[in-house]
């Protein structure tokens, strides 16, 4: 077990708990889901699973060790944590964004070496974004950033990767290559990865087990199979809908189809 959360609860000063006795764990090798509607703390469950928000009550075990006793060097070297790519203040290029992802292992006025530039350009070809050396990030697609930002992710080998609503904004062909790209780190490189997304049918693609929080503040955790049925769906997201499957190759392929509103949650 890499991960464990225990009783974790969490609310902003002057306002009602969001997060209420959360209790989860995570396999290595496993991708766990995190679902819910827009507002409702998914962003904020991963700062408190990492230390980067405190548990007001709970904790996070890491390995076993409460993470808020690691120093920070062991907690990043462990973990990598990818948030919503936005545009940059500065102009870097794709391989100076995957080069910062070394700076944790640099002394305060080091600058990166041979070495580092080596790593940084093997870990481009390893997600086979090579032709983005040279591209400005703030030129790049949606799907190009995301792919760059979780190589600066890889080059510290982490053994476990956050990603916070990493397909929200792309096109099709683009979540696809995210959701690919996730599912072949943890089931063939065995690096676990937790992941926020609105979407449903992502997840059923992926995951191995699905935390989806909804705005009555409960919660439903388990296997994503058992976890993303009809019945959790419409609660959660106030919206009726059918989950359909059909069998491809010999394989289930699970889908969803809304129906029609519920609620007027926005």
């Amino acid at each position: 077990m890499i991960l464990q959360v225990q009783k974790g609860c969490f609310g902003y000063p002057g306002q009602p708990a969001i997060l209420e006795n959360i209790d989860l764990t995570l396999e290595e090798g496993h991708i766990l889901a995190i679902l819910g509607p827009n507002g409702i703390g998914k962003t904020t469950l991963l700062k408190c699973m990492i230390g980067l928000l405190p548990w007001h009550s709970g904790k996070t075990l890491l390995y076993g060790k409460e993470i808020h006793t690691l120093k920070p060097k062991e907690v990043w070297s462990t973990i990598s944590y990818i948030p919503q790519s936005h545009g940059f203040a500065f102009s870097y290029t794709g391989l100076e964004m995957v080069l910062l992802g070394r700076s944790a292992h640099l002394g305060m006025f080091q600058q990166p070496g041979k070495e580092e530039l080596e790593m940084a350009e093997a870990m481009m070809e390893r997600v086979g974004i090579s032709h983005l050396a040279n591209k400005d990030c703030n030129r790049m697609s949606g799907g190009e950033l995301q792919m760059v930002l979780i190589a600066r992710a890889l080059i510290n080998d982490p053994k476990l990767i956050i990603l916070d609503e990493p397909e929200t904004g792309l096109d099709f062909h683009n979540q696809i290559l995210v959701l690919n790209m996730v599912e072949r780190l943890a089931h063939e490189e065995g690096i676990s990865a937790i992941m926020n997304t609105h979407y449903p049918t992502n997840a059923m693609s992926v995951a191995d087990e699905a935390l989806m929080l909804n705005r009555k503040g409960e919660f439903f955790y388990g296997p994503a199979a058992a976890i993303l049925n009809e019945q959790n769906i419409s609660y959660s997201f106030d919206v009726q809908v059918i989950v359909d499957e059909l069998n491809y190759q010999g394989r289930a392929v699970r889908s969803i189809v809304p129906v029609a509103l519920r609620g007027n949650a926005v």
